[in-house]
Order: structure tokens, then C-alpha cells, then sequence
């Protein structure tokens, strides 16, 4: 992993050390999800487990990551099969971001939405800028954030997670931190990051490792979740009445309550 992005990937990597930062990176979609990049990333983190301390993982200045990208959503009806593998393939790659045996750092700059969220709560930490917002609009569209929901349910509790969900209003720093969903903010979440890897750093990486073995044992709802997440996402991914208003909203950027 040498910092060198090859034609058509969706994410950068640069490593230093034993650290990894890995950001996503399609910039032409403001880095919304896509099969690829469920594959990229998949590759790299795996490949992390055998080296790294920490994993860093960024988006672009303006914009974290939107969730799925609904043009590509839009252009074809998946199939039920189709839906539940690649539910399968996002919960996963959240799993590894949560269970790697390294700590998985969420630099989050900008806007992050819907499936964005979930890599976040995913993250053992979360460091932001002052000006980042989270939100889940999926209930907007006649979606819900399935797959999702028990990583965030695990770190902000299910209350707040519910609010998150119901109200789909954007969630601003300050309240992102009061709440847990980020550990910390800064205008200057560059800074703020590397203050915590000179620390994080100097942490074994086998006791890290260790710990997060530990950690994992003592609470299985993850794992528990698992089938019912996928389930519930491939049914909403494959309901062709959802479809339609993914590729009209793609097509046009009209919400689904503006089509009379």
C-alpha cells in the first residue's frame, strides 16, 4: 500500500508506518457508496488487519460520504438476491471497520448522510470539524436505515438513533458530540487528529488487538442483528415502488413528496 490509486479506483490510501489512511474518494458522486467501493475498501481493511495500529478513515473536505449512490441505484431494479448480497458486503465492511484488529479512526469534514452515518457509528472514534453534519433522511424516501441502525443504536443508544431517524433533520457538531455519535470537534480537525495519533500511536498493537477480541465478546448484538438488518434492506432495495422513487429523485432531484 504505497499511496497509489489505480485507474478507477474509489478510495486513496497513504501509509505511514503502521498507520492507514484510507479515504474515500469519487469525487464525480460526492462519495456516495457503489459497488466498487464496497470492494475497495473490503480490500484494504482486510489487508490492514495484518499490519496496522489505526486506520484513519476520511472523505473529501466538503462532503463525508451521502449513503448509496441513487443514480446508480436508479438505473436498474435489483433483484431480491442482488439486494441482500450487497446489504451483506456493506454490513460486513462495517464489521471490519468495528472489529479490525487496529483502532478505526472516522475523520468526518462536511456532510455525512444515510449510509455515510454507518461507517461513522462503525468507527471505534470519531473526530470532526466543527462545521460537520450528520443526518438520516432514508424515511424521506420510504427507506429506513436497516443495516445501519445497530451500529448506531451501539453507540448513541436506541433513543437517540430513533430520533435520528424519525425527525431526518441534519444533526450539527456540538450535538453530534453531546450525543456520542462523535467523541470530539475542532475547526481544525486536522490538528485535532493528529493530537490524538500522537497518543494512539503509542498504544501495543497487540494489546489493541486483544482488546477489541475482548470488547467484541462481551456484547454479540451486532452479529444477532445481522440477518434481520440485511433482510429488512434487501426488502426495501428490492420493492420496485421504491425503485421508482429512487431513479425519479436521480433524474430529476425531485423529493417524493414533491410528485403529484
Amino acid at each position: 500500500m504505497d499511496g497509489l490509486t489505480p485507474a478507477g479506483a474509489t478510495v486513496i490510501t497513504r501509509r505511514e508506518g503502521d498507520l492507514c489512511y484510507l479515504q474515500l474518494h469519487r469525487p464525480d458522486a460526492d462519495n456516495a457508496i457503489n459497488d466498487a467501493m464496497l470492494v475497495d475498501c473490503g480490500a484494504v481493511l482486510r489487508d490492514c488487519t495484518a499490519w496496522a495500529r489505526v486506520v484513519v478513515l476520511e472523505g473529501l473536505p466538503h462532503v463525508f460520504c451521502p449513503g448509496a449512490d441513487l443514480h446508480e441505484a436508479g438505473r436498474s431494479r435489483p433483484d431480491r438476491q442482488s439486494a441482500t448480497r450487497n446489504a451483506e458486503a456493506l454490513y460486513g465492511l462495517w464489521l471490519l471497520l468495528k472489529r479490525g484488529p487496529f483502532i478505526s479512526i472516522a475523520h468526518v469534514r462536511g456532510k455525512v448522510s444515510a449510509g455515510g452515518v454507518g461507517f461513522v457509528a462503525a468507527c471505534d472514534l470519531v473526530l470532526c470539524a466543527d462545521d460537520a453534519t450528520f443526518s438520516l433522511p432514508e424515511l424521506l424516501f420510504g427507506l429506513m436505515p436497516a443495516c445501519l441502525l445497530p451500529f448506531l443504536i451501539e453507540r448513541v443508544g436506541s433513543a437517540r438513533a430513533h430520533a435520528m431517524t424519525l425527525l431526518t433533520q441534519a444533526v450539527a457538531a456540538p450535538q453530534a458530540v453531546a450525543w456520542g455519535l462523535a467523541d470530539a470537534s475542532a475547526a481544525d480537525s486536522a490538528n485535532l487528529l493528529r493530537m490524538h495519533l500522537l497518543r494512539l500511536r503509542l498504544l501495543p498493537r497487540d494489546a489493541i488487538a486483544r482488546y477489541k477480541r475482548y470488547a467484541t465478546s462481551l456484547d454479540g448484538g451486532l452479529e444477532a442483528a445481522r440477518d434481520k438488518a440485511v433482510a429488512a434492506n434487501a426488502e426495501l432495495f428490492s420493492d420496485p415502488a421504491t425503485h421508482d422513487k429512487l431513479a425519479r429523485y436521480a433524474a430529476t432531484g425531485q423529493f417524493p413528496w414533491e410528485v403529484v
